[in-house]
């Protein structure tokens, strides 16, 4: 018996349903991308092992798909070298310098920025600055895969980079907050510094840990406060500075009382002073705006990527259990890795996958999402169909999305192919109908039927399509 077809743990088919309403979320989300001036771009499924490892810490490094090079290089390794190396660690580290390369070159890109950064080194030439851009496609991860969290997942990035501006900051909060009130998801916007966390590190004692520190308060939402503790403590960091900065991260009071708090912890260091002041401006131009979503000044918000160097931006459905559905934040130097140095950037990912999973457990997607067709003509076998072509084509030409049954088989079939496709209504042009130059209208939905001269159709379906 042949073995059932399957695909890779954490990743999914999309049936003709889930495609409209992944097409419906990248339009909407490209709509407002273009609407603030940004322009798309796309760059390779894959980029050299080079370019990606060392930018995403220990481990996000771990979590990049590596690509084998082509041919078997692996099964020239001699078995008594294969048994060294998997028994002696020293060796093994030596050479897997050596060998990695020869093994795998290349691997799936792990998320949009880092190869967004890449090509602006690469372009330079052809890009006027500050460059807004926008880009959506596929990412990989060798994660484990859960409720919300996939393998292959697709990205909606949007970035400008050239610009050291806060502006920019601002306009990504507020381009968010369009998005999802076009979605009609409601959104808790959480924003941080990545320079008050540099602060709080040097007010806790460990200004030379600050990776360590961001890692384990990252995870605050996944494992709570007590498991962070546990996981400060196992990094050496001390359980004075945990108990020092315990009461600033998980601070109660509103946004302002929020910042008052991390003033006074983080203002006498730099890094909390730039911090403190960028933070009150983006508030500030934020304050001109009449935003939709809740916005949350969050002193535990750390993002764990490690080329963040200012705002940090995370972003939560407020009615559904999930995890970051959008985040981002500014990285000053990222093209510097690339030999592009002192150009700063800003920009957010939406998740395409999790926003879909939010509206399909909302029931929030718009009818039109659930089918491609809008009208069907069923066949009858006479009058003969392709009478029924320069109606069809009239439609069309209209913007109204129109099939022609191809078999001449029984009417319950075809109404149950409508039904099965969502098609909303259905022309029936029997011998009758045609004599007379009439036709009659099913409406799926409702179940009623109109008969009407055939020069009245176009103008019947574009008005009652226009209401559903």
């Amino acid at each position: 018996m042949n073995q059932k077809p399957s695909i890779p743990k954490g990743t999914r088919d999309f049936g003709p349903v889930p495609m409209m309403r992944r097409n419906y979320i990248f339009n909407t989300v490209r709509s407002v991308f273009e609407l603030f001036g940004y322009q798309p771009i796309e760059t390779p499924a894959m980029e050299t092992l080079e370019t990606l490892t060392g930018k995403y810490g220990e481990e996000g490094d771990k979590l990049i798909f590596k690509i084998l090079n082509s041919g078997d290089f692996a099964a020239s390794i001699k078995p008594e070298l294969a048994l060294k190396l998997a028994s002696d660690p020293s060796v093994s580290a030596e050479l897997s310098k050596t060998l990695g390369p020869r093994l795998a070159e290349k691997a799936l890109r792990y998320d949009l920025t880092v190869p967004f950064a890449r090509f602006v080194v690469q372009h330079r030439e052809e890009i006027t600055f500050p460059f807004k851009r926008y880009q959506i496609q596929p990412v990989w991860r060798a994660d484990r895969p859960q409720k919300g969290r996939y393998r292959e997942f697709y990205q909606c990035d949007v970035d400008v980079i050239g610009s050291d501006s806060l502006l920019n900051e601002a306009e990504l909060v507020t381009i968010i907050d369009q998005i999802f009130a076009r979605f009609g998801i409601h959104i808790i916007i959480k924003i941080n510094n990545r320079k008050l966390l540099a602060g709080m590190a040097e007010a806790a004692g460990h200004p030379e840990r600050l990776i360590d520190i961001t890692v384990a308060l990252d995870k605050i939402d996944k494992i709570g406060i007590e498991e962070v503790k546990k996981e400060w403590l196992q990094k050496e960091l001390s359980e004075e500075s945990f108990e020092k900065i315990q009461p600033v991260i998980t601070h109660q009071g509103n946004n302002q009382e929020r910042l008052e708090a991390i003033s006074q912890f983080v203002g006498s260091t730099e890094a909390g002073i730039d911090g403190i002041r960028e933070i009150k401006e983006v508030f500030s131009l934020l304050s001109r705006v009449e935003l939709n979503a809740t916005l949350d000044f969050d002193l535990a918000l750390a993002r764990g990527l490690n080329y963040y160097t200012g705002a940090i931006i995370e972003v939560k459905a407020a009615d559904v259990p999930m995890g970051s559905i959008c985040g981002g934040g500014r990285y000053d130097d990222l093209t510097g890795i690339f030999g592009m140095p002192g150009v700063s950037g800003v920009g957010v990912s939406f998740g395409a996958d999790r926003i879909y999973d939010v509206l399909d457990q909302l029931d929030a997607y718009p009818s039109m999402t659930s089918a491609s067709t809008q009208v069907l003509f069923l066949n009858f076998g006479t009058p003969d169909p392709v009478h029924f072509f320069q109606f069809a084509d009239e439609l069309r030409n209209q913007g109204i999305r129109t099939e022609l049954y191809p078999d001449p088989v029984k009417m319950k079939k075809q109404l149950q192919y409508a039904d099965n496709n969502h098609i909303p209504f259905v022309i029936l042009i029997g011998e009758n109908e045609w004599a007379e130059k009439k036709a009659t209208v099913k409406n799926m939905q409702h179940g009623n039927q109109e008969t009407m001269p055939v020069e009245l159709l176009t103008d019947y379906l574009l008005k009652n399509l226009a209401v559903i």
